[in-house]
């Protein structure tokens, strides 16, 4: 037999959710387990939708194969071996504001499994003392938004389950206002203007292609941009996603004659890349917490703004 303790950040979900994160256990033997009493919640017979409380204790009669991944995520970390670089612009108890630097993986992917945006605020919480895999059953400091590698900018980290879920519910609400900052190839006709189209993403290529019209299969996008300044054949815009969708600003501002100035995907970059552009020029520099419904534990962050210095962004140099 074997006891889990219920943390801070395993209450309020389901038995039968929270033993499918922490165990290795197969759902029919899980709903069986619980049938069969061999999974207790505080030494007594258990529901699966059962909401689970912080201290409560779990009692399992399961063979040790199937706490192979609990272990696993408690064994001794190597996040105090980590080397971290890491620009906070903001942190408090619930959250974590970092600016990503451009070629940067939010997450562990086929370029890099270690420096990634993640893997720093993990072990940065952990050097600090306020994470530790060991005192965690399915809970892990989270990214609440991503951004692509090659683009740099706010991203959001929770520290803990509420915020994590509070986070995702704003986002998704679109409660979170966000400015980005693009460098392009031309100067628009119009100082400011709100772009409509359609898109449809190929999977196979990880690209998108946009449409003046509606075509089936096809999102709608709305874009809406403003021009800052001008030098030569260039023009630094501010622009604000009223959808969002992958590689909207690039392909949306591309479509319209645009291109970002270092974007090989949409653009033709080769000559710049020769005057120094390694990524598409472009950056997530201004978050605002625009919250209209509540926001419970969250509520304090609401009218906040954040933003990275203008200047620091390297594509902005001579047009600020």
């Amino acid at each position: 037999m074997r006891e889990i303790v219920i943390g801070r950040n395993d209450a309020g979900q389901r038995l039968d959710k929270f033993i499918t994160k922490a165990l290795d256990l197969p759902t029919g033997l899980l709903y069986k387990s619980i049938r069969l009493k061999k999974i207790k919640v505080n030494r007594k017979r258990a529901e699966i939708g059962q909401v689970l409380h912080e201290g409560d204790v779990l009692q399992c009669f399961l063979a040790p194969e199937f706490f192979a991944k609990l272990d696993r995520e408690q064994a001794e970390v190597s996040f105090g071996s980590v080397q971290v670089h890491l620009s906070v612009i903001y942190e408090d108890e619930n959250i974590l504001l970092a600016d990503k630097p451009q070629g940067v993986s939010v997450h562990e992917d086929e370029s890099s499994s270690i420096n990634t945006l993640i893997t720093h605020i993990q072990a940065y919480l952990y050097q600090k003392g306020e994470y530790d895999p060991r005192d965690e059953q399915s809970f892990a400091p989270a990214l609440c938004n991503r951004i692509d590698r090659n683009t740099g900018g706010i991203v959001i980290a929770a520290k803990n389950a509420e915020a994590l879920r509070i986070m995702n519910e704003k986002i998704k609400a679109r409660e979170i206002d966000k400015r980005y900052l693009a460098l392009i190839h031309g100067v628009p006709k119009r100082k400011s203007d709100t772009l409509r189209a359609y898109l449809i993403k190929d999977e196979k290529t990880n690209t998108v292609r946009v449409f003046d019209k509606e075509v089936r299969g096809a999102k709608e996008i709305v874009t809406r941009y403003t021009l800052l300044s001008s030098r030569g054949n260039e023009s630094l815009i501010e622009v604000e996603l009223l959808t969002g969708r992958t590689h909207q600003i690039r392909a949306h501002m591309a479509h319209i004659g645009h291109p970002l100035v270092g974007d090989g995907k949409y653009g033709i970059n080769r000559d710049d890349k020769k005057r120094g552009h390694k990524f598409q020029a472009l950056y997530s520099y201004k978050l605002r917490f625009a919250f209209t419904t509540d926001a419970g534990a969250l509520q304090y962050l609401s009218g906040r703004e954040f933003s990275v210095d203008r200047e620091s962004i390297y594509f902005t140099k001579g047009f600020i």
